[in-house]
């Protein structure tokens, strides 16, 4: 299980490296294939479906959507189109509620606007922060605060947890999860934000000392990956289910390994455009 897991991650990390150094059409595409499975995964966890085994009018309605809103994305230089496309996409679900009433119940409806509003929406930041100048540089930040994260607080948890108390401080949602590596996964993530920085970006930003601020970004972003780790893993606890999927062997479904990510590409996002000089991001 763990060769296999290793192996997954290995492969996870080299398909990262070669989509967000290429960026453009490339990550759009991929993110746009990301989305789609999860939105997929969150509709069969959430039960937004009556029957699980077929696509139903929600489903499709989620899919032309997302679909939508990623070829808007790319092809639009005004991101204000996105955000109008968003909200159509909104519009769509309860347009297909009404029409097909009885057919669909409100809960499920609600589950289908927040499958799709969650992972995809969500994740398109990733796009977003790759276009920002300097964009290529900063979107690895969303990487560092949250597998990053996710590696330091397990490596931290493994060897120190037991040592000293390994207190947990969600018992009922993660019982794994310790105080311990919670930390450790914050001052990772610092630390490594702070290197990155460092070596490979205050050479070629040299309007703004970038240490710092990196370090800052990925310490917060780190809180809120562990934050969206956690929410995963409370609709799965809630719905009764161990993984999202199988798509990632080892792993489990794209849910259950971009948890985090989901929640920490915005962060990222809008914690640069704060802390780091208009001049540098437009």
């Amino acid at each position: 299980m763990f060769i296999t897991r290793l192996f997954s991650g290995i492969v996870l990390v080299l398909i990262a490296l070669v989509t967000l150094i290429t960026g453009g059409g490339l990550l759009a595409a991929i993110l746009l294939f990301i989305s789609l499975v999860a939105f997929h995964e969150l509709c069969r966890a959430m039960r937004a479906r009556e029957e699980l085994k077929k696509i139903d009018g929600l489903e499709i309605t989620g899919i032309v959507c997302i679909a939508a809103y990623y070829i808007v994305l790319y092809f639009s230089a005004d991101k204000s189109i996105a955000v109008m496309t968003l909200t159509a996409g909104i519009m769509a679900f309860l347009f297909v509620y009404v029409i097909r009433f009885p057919r669909f119940h409100a809960n499920q409806v609600a589950a289908s606007v927040f499958s799709y509003i969650y992972a995809p929406v969500m994740l398109s930041f990733i796009f977003l922060t790759r276009d920002l100048h300097y964009g290529k540089y900063i979107v690895w930040l969303i990487l560092i605060s949250s597998w990053g994260c996710d590696t330091c607080a397990y490596v931290v948890g493994m060897a120190f947890g037991k040592t000293i108390g390994n207190h947990k401080i969600f018992p009922k949602l993660s019982p794994k999860k310790s105080l311990e590596g919670c930390i450790g996964g914050v001052a990772g993530a610092v630390a490594i934000g702070a290197l990155f920085g460092y070596f490979f970006v205050e050479t070629v930003v040299t309007e703004q000392e970038v240490t710092w601020v990196f370090a800052v970004i990925c310490g917060v972003g780190a809180v809120f990956s562990q934050m969206g780790d956690l929410a995963a893993s409370a609709i799965k606890r809630n719905h009764d289910i161990k993984d999202y999927g199988k798509l990632i062997p080892g792993h489990g479904g794209i849910m259950d390994r971009f948890d985090s990510v989901i929640v920490t590409a915005p962060m990222i996002y809008f914690l640069a455009r704060l802390l780091m000089s208009s001049a540098l991001i437009q």
